[in-house]
């Protein structure tokens, strides 16, 4: 039977799918596996549904000799090394448009809670400092009419700057191309990362990690915004020189910033903690029931599909074809 290895619990409904065909081992430890644990624990298996925090490397592929698909449980793969796994001719896949809503809403809330000062309000509210209605308590900014900017307009940018359409704001939006039906829609338009950054209010980053993307906002690109702007960051990390962001944010250069995702996960860069400016969150963008369960439904799919002999529906290293 087709041997599948799960490096952390899932929702059931995608390992129901599985049960009939699969023999399914899952790891139920509540938490992440060591490297070590890992490469035992994938040995003689044909098919691995991996983590964003497991890191698929050559170790991972010279332990996993009968390795034939690796279904990621995320959107993102860059915890996968792709070249590797297209050279050994393993599928790789992962768990598109089912978390598009849920994270762009994420977004959102990091925004509305950045401009209004929602987590030092509730603190405030919740040690007794509430003596009665203030003039000036917890002045923030206004969100409606102002200019937004999308950094990176795929499924999730697109649908965050759709979010915006009730706040009648300007869309202005970076990405590999042009993308027409979205500007028809949104009345976005396409500028450059310099006059997005110059011109927008609030920033949201929505772009993959790559090569190109890594720390494409750092200390020069902070210092083109305005000081009232606020930046969004729910796609990685690592697209944000931390240091960087850090210092900006003490010297009150921007207004403010909200994330989701950190460079070092999980680890944190020590002066962001110390800041009232900012609001940290645990990677959650997609964190929302249906969401989490329609992730390991397709993940399961994209398995249940090779297995028939099917592309995997949410394939992503494509080349693999040409092989």
């Amino acid at each position: 039977m087709f041997k599948v290895y799960v490096t952390r619990n899932i929702p059931k409904e995608g390992l129901e799918l599985l049960k009939d065909k699969c023999d399914i081992e899952v790891n139920n430890l509540g938490r992440s596996l060591s490297k070590q644990e890992l490469l035992e624990k994938i040995k003689n298996k044909d098919a691995c549904i991996t983590q964003l925090t497991d890191k698929v490397d050559i170790d991972f592929f010279e332990a996993a000799k009968n390795l034939k698909i690796i279904a990621n449980y995320a959107v993102g793969f860059d915890n996968i090394d792709l070249n590797e796994a297209t050279k050994r001719k393993i599928f790789v896949t992962n768990t598109p448009d089912v978390l598009t809503q849920a994270t762009a809403e994420l977004a959102w809330a990091l925004l509305f809670a950045c401009a209004r000062g929602v987590p030092q309000a509730d603190k405030f509210t919740r040690e007794g400092n509430y003596k009665g209605w203030d003039l000036y308590l917890f002045l923030g900014l206004d969100i409606s009419h102002k200019t937004l900017g999308i950094i990176g307009a795929g499924r999730i940018g697109q649908a965050f700057a759709k979010m915006s359409k009730g706040f009648d704001m300007n869309i202005l939006y970076t990405a590999n191309s042009k993308k027409i039906d979205f500007e028809a829609q949104t009345n976005a338009k396409f500028v450059d990362l310099e006059t997005l950054l110059k011109e927008s209010d609030f920033v949201s980053i929505h772009t993959p990690l790559t090569p190109q993307t890594y720390h494409l906002i750092g200390k020069k690109e902070l210092s083109l915004m305005k000081k009232t702007a606020i930046l969004i960051n729910t796609s990685r990390g690592a697209v944000i020189d931390e240091k960087a962001l850090a210092e900006s944010l003490e010297n009150r250069q921007i207004y403010a910033a909200g994330l989701d995702v950190y460079e070092k996960e999980p680890i944190i860069e020590e002066k962001l903690k110390t800041l009232d400016n900012v609001v940290l969150l645990p990677h959650i963008g997609s964190a929302t029931y249906k969401t989490r369960i329609d992730m390991s439904i397709l993940a399961a799919q994209n398995i249940l599909d090779f297995l028939e002999g099917k592309i995997p529906r949410t394939l992503v290293n494509k080349d693999i074809l040409k092989t």
